[in-house]
């Protein structure tokens, strides 16, 4: 790799620590091409992207952004990354317990370096989808309930109404 080869690829981490939201951290040791490929189809499904580095030229490239940063990079690694925080740490970890040999070092949010523990944390947490969904039902919830009392008292005469009806034509 010449000079502008690593140049290029230094500005192009720095576009995805920029841009990502949360990028994980992992040692991809041991793991076949096919199992590589299948980690990477099952990021894009859920709209992020595996990428394996260069230790050095990922530490160039976060230029001392976190103490503890340039430390997850040592070893074979490779990086989960997405817009979304909650979606690359979901994956990684959901594939690290299917396949042992992926293992999660950590990840960066911003400036804030997480262990393992806290990826594991994070994927926890519902999705940005699943969050938006919850407030669209909880804004929803109260007009249908209000909906359905100034109905009722309306559904109410129109019973009495067809009541008194149903008895006169009797």
């Amino acid at each position: 790799m010449d000079r502008a080869q690593k140049a290029e690829s230094i500005e192009s981490l720095k576009g995805v620590f920029a841009s990502a939201a949360a990028v994980v951290v992992t040692h991809y040791q041991g793991l076949t091409v096919a199992e590589i490929s299948d980690l990477r189809g099952r990021l894009r499904k859920e709209g992020a992207a595996f990428k394996v580095v260069k230790n050095r030229l990922a530490q160039k490239a976060l230029n001392g952004a976190g103490e503890g940063a340039a430390a997850l990079f040592k070893g074979p690694v490779g990086i989960a990354y997405a817009p979304d925080p909650v979606s690359a740490a979901k994956v990684a970890s959901q594939y690290a317990k299917d396949n042992e040999k992926l293992v999660i070092v950590g990840a960066l949010m911003g400036d804030t370096v997480l262990d393992a523990k806290g990826v594991d944390a994070l994927a926890k947490l519902p999705s940005l989808d699943q969050l938006r969904a919850k407030i669209v039902g909880l804004i929803q919830a109260p007009a249908t309930r209000i909906a359905g009392v100034v109905q009722a008292p309306a559904a109410q005469l129109a019973r009495v109404l067809s009541a008194y009806a149903a008895k006169d034509a009797a």
